[in-house]
């Protein structure tokens, strides 16, 4: 096997076992600073667009919102799914048919509270009966991310927890906070770094104590049994999906348009808009 092709592998085995064993893994440095903030202009521009317009920007606790957006939205689109670490995850976790079903972005602002602990949707039952993974999401920071920012905290290992007292089979009762918070690790993920990890992993945002937002890029992959993507409208027009590269256009599954409409999304957390846990 050429040496490029074992190296690959290596890695993509590497960051599969530790989101079996985490429930995430990342890549520092993966892109530059400025590709960042090129996207974090792209994030900006798209909440303007969203925030008062219904469906457009989706409420995940006070001060806290989540947007879905086009692949054309994006001027980084094609660097990111066609990152040799990013497909290599893809294909070592989910399958070499994996497919790109969702593209959006989080933003808590000044002022944001911690979430509840909570997985992003309920536990699938090829996880819950075999013990496999078939979604990933990654996400990409649009800024140098401090304390005082409200950073990502998760609790690793948590992905497999299964009890049917989470409520709406997401959200852990308060009585096992105590086990997470324990297990809570806080990421202060650069701009360029980028993150994989099982959205099932018990995770929040926590509070946002600065007069700055932190915006990040969250894109969904799914293998080819899971159904996310029932739950995502991306599109594409179709001069855009013919100047995509083949190895993209294998893994988008997604309708191709005359003209794009604005994303109404379909699926929201219930619970995060209660404030403080």
């Amino acid at each position: 096997m050429p040496r490029c092709n074992m190296r690959v592998m290596n890695v993509g085995e590497a960051a599969r076992e530790a989101i079996y064993t985490d429930g995430i893994t990342a890549l520092r440095g993966a892109f530059s600073a400025s590709w960042a903030d090129t996207m974090r202009e792209d994030i900006e521009t798209a909440f303007a667009e969203a925030k008062d317009r219904p469906g457009g920007a989706v409420g995940r606790g006070p001060k806290r919102y989540y947007v879905e957006i086009h692949p054309e939205q994006l001027r980084g689109f094609v660097d990111l799914v066609t990152h040799p670490w990013v497909t290599a995850v893809c294909t070592a976790v989910l399958g070499p048919q994996y497919e790109i079903v969702e593209l959006g972005f989080d933003i808590p602002f000044a002022g944001a509270v911690n979430q509840p602990w909570h997985r992003d949707f309920p536990m699938p039952a090829v996880t819950r009966d075999e013990g496999r993974l078939n979604s990933l999401a990654f996400n990409l920071t649009g800024v140098d991310t401090t304390d005082d920012m409200g950073p990502f905290e998760i609790a690793p290992g948590t992905q497999f927890d299964d009890s049917p007292e989470f409520g709406h089979e997401m959200f852990p009762p308060k009585p096992h906070y105590a086990r997470y918070n324990e297990l809570a690790v806080r990421k202060y993920p650069q701009r360029g770094d980028i993150s994989a990890r099982s959205a099932l992993t018990i995770h929040r945002g926590t509070a946002n104590r600065s007069e700055l937002s932190r915006p990040v890029l969250v894109l969904g992959v799914d293998a080819p049994d899971a159904t996310n993507g029932d739950k995502h409208d991306m599109a594409v027009t179709r001069p855009y999906w013919e100047a995509l590269p083949p190895e993209v256009r294998d893994h988008l599954r997604c309708p191709v348009v005359d003209k794009l409409t604005p994303i109404t999304q379909k699926h929201t957390i219930e619970g995060l808009v209660m404030g403080e846990a």
